[in-house]
């Protein structure tokens, strides 16, 4: 393949986030010149390279980047796949595929797709004005979830009987939400996959903690899930970087929970393994170049969120790293807010898990006391 040096940039991508700015780093160390769209003027990546101001969902400024690039690709799935087909005048410049996209938006269109394929996930049917088929064919206790755009535990909710069904239907009643059935589980696990033309594979199964909702802790799980996870990507259809949840059932069998085409908070501890990282691979796939096994070794992610009464970030960083193993990633994001994604840190050892907690522990304390 050839890339061009007329001043376009080599690769735009639709999120301004944390999860682009990490990419980007690892294409400029490459060289690559890149370009993010966000509706925000100062972003996570909008201060490492250039941006451009504009709503994810207008398909004029999906075309201004998209004009400005050979290569597109994104850091969430929530940018409507209408708007991609309008704005994007060659589909195959952007990975992921439009079609997987729009798969993954649909939390029912998942599930639809991976039964078809023969991946494990829990059964799910549609809710709207008349529950009943979703009592008669899921029954009690049920998990019912917005089909478009929850995450983090946002857009989810439990009914244990009927009458708590009934309570939720405020939420549920005009439709756009999906019923599945409640399974009890081990343990939560999370498999990065890559699929490309010139090579497939999986980062190892790591096992993940998750506190209200969100990532808290992930660490080697010591166990494989990456045959369902591959087989849950190759479901969603097209190539790129996926981050696949899954459920461990009491019996050791694996659940496919959700999937999210693009970096995903569970695979930051790449960025210290030793090996290639997540967001490398991303590059990597979204430029067509051949990916590269990934190997590393033992280590373990801490999530940093917002705290109330949070001073400056920088001597919560001094704090943590008083452990000279500790390695902090921070986002540069405009607002702290309480329980915001704002850094993580990783530690790496047969003790990384221990040392991972005692090192945000430290950086807490000194982020909320007076300097």
């Amino acid at each position: 393949m050839t890339f061009s040096s007329d001043g376009r940039f080599d690769l735009g991508f639709l999120g301004g986030g944390q999860l682009a700015r990490m990419s980007i780093q690892a294409a400029q160390r490459m060289g690559l010149r890149c370009l993010s769209l966000d509706p925000g003027e100062v972003t996570p990546a909008s201060q490492i390279a250039p941006s451009i101001v504009g709503s994810l969902d207008d398909p004029t400024a999906i075309r201004r980047l998209s004009d400005a690039c050979d290569h597109l690709t994104l850091e969430n799935e929530f940018i409507p796949a209408s708007a991609l087909r309008e704005a994007i005048d060659d589909p195959s410049r952007l990975i992921p595929g439009i079609d997987s996209l729009a798969a993954v938006q649909d939390k029912l269109l998942q599930r639809e797709a991976y039964h078809l394929a023969g991946v494990p996930s829990p059964r799910a049917v549609p809710l709207e004005k008349n529950p009943s088929r979703a009592i008669d064919e899921i029954g009690f206790p049920m998990v019912i979830k917005a089909r478009f755009g929850g995450y983090d535990g946002k857009g989810t909710r439990y009914a244990k009987h009927a009458g708590e069904l009934e309570s939720h239907r405020e939420l549920w009643h005009e439709g756009g939400w999906l019923a599945e059935e409640f399974v009890p589980f081990r343990r939560e696990l999370a498999v990065m996959v890559y699929l490309s033309p010139l090579g497939e594979g999986a980062f190892p199964t790591m096992e993940t903690i998750q506190t209200n909702h969100v990532c808290d802790l992930v660490f080697p799980s010591g166990v494989d899930a990456s045959s369902v996870a591959i087989a849950a990507a190759h479901a969603m259809g097209g190539f790129g970087l996926f981050g696949v949840e899954l459920f461990e059932r009491e019996d050791g069998h694996f659940l496919v929970n959700e999937i999210a085409p693009r970096p995903h908070n569970t695979g930051h501890y790449t960025l210290d393994w030793g090996g290639i990282s997540q967001f490398e691979m991303h590059v990597r796939i979204a430029m067509g170049l051949p990916p590269l096994e990934p190997k590393g070794h033992e280590v373990c992610m801490a999530n940093l969120l917002g705290q109330e009464d949070a001073r400056d970030w920088r001597d919560g960083l001094a704090a943590a790293m008083s452990d000279p193993d500790v390695r902090v990633h921070w986002y540069g994001k405009a607002e702290s807010r309480p329980g915001r994604k704002m850094g993580h840190l990783n530690t790496t050892g047969a003790d990384a898990v221990e040392r991972a907690v005692t090192a945000r522990e430290r950086f807490y304390r000194a982020w909320r006391s007076v300097s």
